[in-house]
This record gives C-alpha cells, structure tokens and sequence, in this order.
C-alpha cells in the first residue's frame, strides 16, 4: 500500500487532493482576517489556499526542497515560506492568531515539544486546528512507515488539554453508501489495503473510489467521529 505523504496537487489524482485540501476549506472560517501560520506546510497549496482569506500567512517546513517549490508556486503579497522546524519555531512569543498543522504530529518524535512551541507563538486569544489519522488504540507502531504514532480519539484529546483550555473534536470522513460500509465490514483480511481491485469495488456498491472523491464527498463535523478516517481538533485557550 502507497502513503502519499507529500501532496504536490499538480501530480496527484483529484480524490487525493480533496482528502488534504478540505481541511484547509474547514480552517479558512477560523482564519479570516488572522495571522496564520501554516505549520509543516509541505509544497504550500494549503497556505496559498488559506492566504485568500487571511491577512498573512507564514508556511514552514523543515523540507528545503518542499520550500523551495512552494516558493515558486504559491509565493504572495499575503503569504510565505520558510525552512523551519516545527519543533523549534523562529518565531516572537504571542505573534500569531492561528496555527494549523494537518498530518504533522503523527511523524514527530517529541510531540510535546511541538505542542510547547504552538502554544508559545499563539496569542491568547489563538486558536490551533490540528488532525491526525484516527486510530481505533493509539499505537507506536503505525503501518505507516512514516508515522512514529497514530492516536485514538481520547488520547488524542487527552494530549492536547495537556497544551489548552478547550479541544472541540471533530471527524473527517468519506461520504459512504450504507452498503459500502457493509463490505468494509466483512472484509476482515484487510485485503481492500492490499489490493487494488477490491479498493476500486466501492464503486459498485455507489461510493467512489479514494482517487476520484470530490470535495462534496468528504465531510468534517461532530458527529459519528467513530467512522472518522481522520480527527480535526480546534483548541483554543493555550496554556502557559
């Protein structure tokens, strides 16, 4: 099985793009009129998309090579990039009103570290949105080979009211036939991971494939965070 960790939109199937970039569409409300920084940014097609309603934003990542296409892609009056180590921002105390960092925590080795430096940048009154793969027990040792970690719903929870006062968590999932939840179900070997052709057979039972989801296919909200593939935190209220 493929992990797609570094999204360029110009060479991934639309279905792809969709799964990271509803995200971003989600923390645009939050973000309007805010200074914002994009942590762990990647190749920045989500700051260039968060730039349209923010008054500037700041990408970083520790990818020199991610920064340099970002740069030459979605540079603008209101945004920019810059190698950085989400761990150790170079960044002012209390100078930012949002962060958002989608698919980060889970590569990092000291997610504490992390979460110290989000609350440290953040004003007061700022808010971080954050998401993670939804793991059904946490688990150090992920099938990804590129995550140190994947959290269950609480412990995610319980990690980030170590860091703030409110953590308001929601779920990220396809839209899905009932009948295809059904044939999730019963495919206890897992072979829908493995293979292709059983991957592509929710199509005949009216859900399409990951590659062509749209963005109308994709929710984020409250409810049924059980069937969530991904959890999106917003916290607020950043501790000391």
């Amino acid at each position: 099985m493929s992990y797609p960790e570094r999204i360029v939109p110009d060479d991934e199937p639309p279905g792809i793009v969709a799964l990271h970039l509803k995200r971003y569409l989600f923390a645009e409300p939050y973000c309007a009129g805010k200074t914002v920084l994009d942590a762990a940014c990647g190749t920045g097609y989500g700051s260039a998309e968060l730039a349209r309603v923010s008054s500037s934003v700041l990408g970083v990542d520790a990818d020199a090579g991610a920064i340099a296409y970002a740069q030459a892609r979605y540079a603008g009056d209101n945004v920019a990039f810059e190698v950085m180590d989400v761990s150790s921002l170079v960044l002012d105390d209390i100078s930012i009103d949002v962060v958002v960092s989608f698919e980060t925590i889970e590569h990092l080795d000291d997610r504490g570290a992390f979460l110290r430096e989000v609350t440290r940048v953040l004003r007061p009154s700022g808010t971080f949105i954050v998401s993670t793969p939804a793991a059904r027990r946490t688990t150090e040792r992920p099938d990804n080979p590129f995550h140190r970690v994947e959290y269950s719903r609480d412990d995610f929870v319980r990690l980030l009211r170590a860091h703030f006062a409110e953590v308001d968590l929601f779920g990220q999932r396809r839209l899905q036939t009932r009948r295809h939840r059904a044939l999730q179900r019963l495919d206890v070997l897992g072979l829908r991971r493995r293979l292709p052709v059983v991957r592509r057979a929710g199509r005949l039972v009216g859900t399409a494939p990951t590659e062509e989801v749209t963005l109308d296919g994709i929710v984020i909200e409250r409810e049924r965070i059980d069937r969530a593939t991904e959890l999106v935190a917003v916290c607020t209220g950043p501790h000391r």
